[in-house]
């Protein structure tokens, strides 16, 4: 009875014996080796596998860094802390890195450029674009329905209360989530200490954006001229700022016409936010005037010649019409003093 009991259990132990060492042997045989810095690295990153340094996440990101493939600073999460952290893991000296922060290039609301349809479906932006591109009468501008704020796993933007995305500096990890989910493509990643924006994405022409939008880019190129730096270009009807070179010396913002060209209110030092105080706006419908009339393309004077000629045509017309009519009251009493002398004739 007992060996009968014994002789299954010892085959068995043989077998687990037997399988036990196969599987030692092929786990030599068949072993991935792998880099002892990457768990060490992967445990110095924050682990939000956001997606943010362009990889599928943390491990992912600490294997590229190993490897070579990436910047011990690739994570835009865990900021200059987490790259000094693998830099000494990986033996690099880790260079000063500029913090960067999320910023929305668009402040045209329902005050500034209306919707033209209502809009009642999903409250996603990337919805709303397969009506017609959007409800917004500007097809460049921000729909307001938090596509972005969704997308953003800080909690660092919320709808303000103009309708359109705002951004907390102090939440910001400049991780582009938001920018990737923005089918608009008005979101922008830029330096934090840059307090000058153009909050404009419309590529149009200056009367058809101002047809659309009161404070839109034009492309008249008063801020090129006006800065002393040579950081702003006009392309493609859009000014743009090359922060290389941007002194922050505000000349373009005063000079901007339509008020395309934005003062942050909030600036960052250190960890601490500090809210700066604006000048009143002030009146520049003249001055917006002038540059319209000197610095217009030569298709926009083409447009305002051909609509005076339209003016002096319509005039003209009028007084030909008055003229014309005159005759013929004229002709209207002779003929009823003709008919009134046959009358009296006739008497």
């Amino acid at each position: 009875m007992i060996m009968e009991l014994l002789i299954p259990v010892g085959i068995l132990g043989a077998m687990g014996l037997i399988f036990g060492a196969g599987l030692a042997i092929a786990s030599k045989v068949f072993e991935v080796k792998t880099d002892e810095r990457v768990p060490l690295v992967r445990d110095a990153l924050p682990g939000a596998n956001c997606g943010g340094c362009g990889f599928p996440g943390c491990d992912a990101l600490a294997a590229a860094i190993v490897n070579g493939e990436a910047a011990v600073n690739a994570c835009p999460v865990g900021g200059a802390a987490t790259a000094m952290a693998i830099g000494e893991i990986m033996g690099e000296s880790v260079g000063s890195s500029e913090p960067m922060v999320a910023c929305i290039h668009c402040n045209g609301d329902c005050t500034h450029s209306p919707n033209r349809a209502d809009y009642y479906g999903i409250q996603d932006c990337r919805q709303a674009m397969i009506a017609s591109g959007g409800v917004k009468t500007c097809r460049h501008g921000c729909m307001g329905l938090g596509t972005c704020v969704s997308a953003c796993m800080f909690g660092a933007l919320s709808i303000g209360d103009n309708g359109l995305p705002e951004v907390d500096v102090d939440k910001c990890t400049a991780c582009g989530k938001c920018r990737d989910a923005c089918p608009k493509g008005i979101i922008d990643l830029i330096p934090a200490d840059q307090l000058v924006h153009v909050d404009c994405r419309n590529t149009d022409k200056g009367k058809l954006v101002r047809a659309v939008c009161d404070i839109g880019c034009i492309a008249c190129k008063a801020c090129v001229k006006v800065c002393p730096a040579e950081a702003i270009t006009v392309e493609n009807n859009l000014a743009s700022i090359n922060y290389d070179k941007c002194t922050q010396c505000q000349a373009c913002f005063e000079k901007c016409p339509t008020g395309a060209i934005t003062l942050e209110q909030r600036i960052v030092i250190g960890d601490e936010t500090t809210v700066i105080e604006l000048e009143p706006e002030k009146d520049l419908n003249e001055e917006m005037e002038a540059i319209m009339q000197v610095d217009a393309e030569p298709e926009e004077e083409f447009v305002e010649v051909s609509e005076e000629i339209e003016v002096l045509e319509t005039t003209e017309s009028v007084e030909q019409s008055e003229k014309t009519a005159d005759p013929a009251e004229e002709q209207t009493e002779d003929e009823k003093d003709k008919v009134e002398f046959k009358i009296s004739d006739l008497k």
